[in-house]
């Protein structure tokens, strides 16, 4: 039966199809189904700022010790470097008759919700498994968590990759409709991280729910809990009405080419890293240190609160207290990073390019993350003159001086999540190398370093007698490095090819 082409043209418009039927060359999507899409990004970045705000300390109310805290998150890089690509390889191919993202939306938003139950409930369900709550370490508790904890990183890269993957497809290849969709996304991302983190910060939520309260879980458990209520809450609204109100048009087998069915995700991986050129590996080099600077922070920001400013241990007050403090921090942190990804481009013309910006704030992150040492020095001091009764209750100047680091890092934060990307772009772009797989290969130069950074962060703390100054020392000694090289080695940027590139700050994961 022949197709009346005409008729076919109008249903692509107005779907917003991506796909061509017939030869019909897709229109993009209009804005409203775009945004639609982006702001299912709340939902996961909200669910994220809590992962990394509150877990680690909660991991350590349940008797992880400190040692160990940092394995538990390989989980993060692991799942970044498998499942993004896989979820990517088969999104691309599906054959769905719901379409080729919606089907992997839904499922990373229904695994997010079992996830977050486990978490939530790791206590109470371990304490019913036998768990002894008068010992300090729960080991079923743990396990829970664990579980849990892996399953919300794979769920939450579920999420991102497809999403991202739907805008472009809305987008039907209008480059100006991609970079607004893109930066949409990025909007959002921002709009959840400040919401996620503002309400770590808040220690009275679980008195919205009362039902949190129970033997085997005390108040910071109980506001974990109630925290991750209302993120599962947001999501699955943010998810549904994209899902249901955004349609796409399914693709046949007949669309897959030939290249669609034999070249598998990790064949096409190995294929570029075999040509990459030296701009690209330099590239690598200079965003895998910086990886070692940055993840320790993104590890224990609040840890450290809780345990080297306010003086406390996991399961105290004075712990919960420096954690939400912390989270109030990050609160800061993501506002500073939203207002500062709309200055990377008038900032990288003003320094002399986008390369040289990336080297100088590597800098500042070189300062600040040394600075830790002597914020936790002087509030050590403090308590050692009132005879531990500024525990809980550090100076106004160490409040103070806490909230300007975490604060300021929102600077070299938003050109880490923009600038490397765009030098993939341009380095990629003038090799004639696929700009989609030079980003993923630049993903690799995230996850290893982060891998590396979580198997070897405990054993390397212990040395030095446990805490978190180690950790950031090495990062601060790492920030440096990767400041240099940027500067030293990176090829540089002809302006004509920063302007075509739209550098619009996110996130990881």
């Amino acid at each position: 039966m022949e197709v009346n082409k005409s008729s076919t043209k109008n249903i692509n418009n107005e779907k917003g199809s991506s796909f061509e039927v017939d030869g019909v060359q897709p229109t993009p999507s209009p804005l409203r189904k775009m945004i639609a899409v982006a702001s299912i990004a709340t939902g996961v970045q909200f669910g994220w700022a809590l992962q990394l705000s509150l877990l680690t300390p909660y991991s350590q109310t349940l008797g992880v010790p400190h040692v160990w805290s940092s394995f538990i998150w390989l989980c993060g890089p692991i799942s970044g470097l498998l499942v993004q690509p896989i979820v990517g390889y088969y999104s691309d191919r599906s054959t769905s008759r719901f379409g080729r993202r919606r089907p992997f939306i839904l499922s990373g938003a229904l695994a997010v919700a079992v996830s977050v139950f486990l978490i939530g409930y790791a206590a109470d369900l371990g304490h019913s498994m036998g768990d002894d709550l008068s010992k300090k370490t729960r080991p079923r508790a743990v396990a829970i968590f664990v579980i849990g904890f892996w399953i919300l990183d794979v769920a939450n890269n579920m999420l991102q990759g497809p999403c991202r993957a739907f805008l472009a497809d809305l987008a039907a290849g209008d480059e100006k409709k991609t970079r607004t969709a893109m930066s949409f996304f990025s909007f959002f991302m921002a709009v959840g991280s400040i919401l996620g983190y503002a309400a770590g910060s808040f220690g009275k939520l679980h008195k919205i729910f009362p039902f949190t309260e129970t033997v085997a879980c005390n108040v910071f458990c109980q506001n974990l809990k109630s925290c991750f209520f209302f993120s599962i809450l947001l999501l699955i609204v943010l998810a549904s009405f994209a899902l249901i109100y955004v349609k796409e048009t399914p693709k046949t087998k007949l669309e897959l080419n030939d290249d669609d069915k034999q070249v598998s995700c990790f064949g096409e991986l190995f294929h570029a890293l075999k040509e990459l050129k030296r701009p690209m590996w330099i590239l690598m080099l200079v965003t895998a240190v910086n990886w070692i600077a940055w993840f320790p922070f993104f590890l224990f920001d609040t840890d450290w609160m809780g345990r080297e400013v306010y003086g406390g241990a996991p399961g105290e007050k004075a712990y919960a207290t420096g954690v939400r403090v912390g989270s109030l921090g990050l609160m800061l942190n993501s506002i500073v990073l939203g207002l500062m990804s709309l200055a990377v481009e008038p900032l990288g013309r003003l320094v002399g390019g986008i390369k040289r910006l990336w080297g100088i704030v590597n800098f500042i992150l070189a300062i600040c993350l040394a600075m830790t040492v002597l914020i936790t020095k002087i509030a050590e001091h403090d308590r050692h003159l009132t005879g531990g009764a500024t525990v809980g209750h550090p100076s106004d100047g160490v409040k103070a001086g806490s909230m300007i680091f975490f604060a300021v890092l929102g600077i070299p934060l938003a050109i880490t999540f923009s600038v490397p990307f765009a030098l993939a772009s341009i380095y990629s772009s003038a090799s004639g190398a696929g700009q989609g797989l030079s980003l993923g290969v630049l993903n690799l130069a995230i996850v290893i370093p982060q891998m590396l950074v979580s198997a070897l962060n405990g054993p390397w703390d212990a040395l030095f007698g446990g805490g978190n100054l180690p950790a950031f020392v090495v990062g601060a000694v790492a920030a440096a490095v990767s400041a240099v090289l940027a500067i030293v080695l990176l090829p540089s940027v002809k302006p004509d090819d920063e302007a075509k590139v739209k550098l619009a700050a996110g996130g990881f994961h």
